[in-house]
């Protein structure tokens, strides 16, 4: 992203979501931007996570420099790879039901 594509701006946010940020190693701006095309975005999903997870999510999505956009094509490989998984699952069931 240029810098020509942002603009710079002041936030104010209180002491303690600085230090869990800060701990979780987050950029704050790449946050922002992600939390701001998720408000707007008519095409967003939520997903229930755990902790480690959510931890995971915003240390990556805060230093992709499209936010989520840099992360769809692998959560779609990860899709396809549990749709792959399901199949072979439901395909094993079958044949296991067909031997009665």
């Amino acid at each position: 992203m240029d810098q020509q594509d942002t603009r710079r701006i002041s936030l104010v946010i209180r002491e303690d979501q600085y230090q869990k940020m800060s701990a979780d190693n987050v950029n704050v701006s790449g946050l922002i931007r992600d939390l701001i095309d998720d408000h707007y975005s008519r095409h967003s999903i939520v997903l229930n996570v755990t902790e480690e997870t959510r931890t995971l999510y915003d240390q990556v999505v805060s230093k992709a420099p499209k936010g989520d956009v840099d992360i769809e094509p692998y959560f779609k490989s990860a899709l396809r790879e549990m749709l792959r998984d399901k199949i072979h699952q439901m395909e094993k069931l079958q044949k296991e039901l067909d031997k009665d």
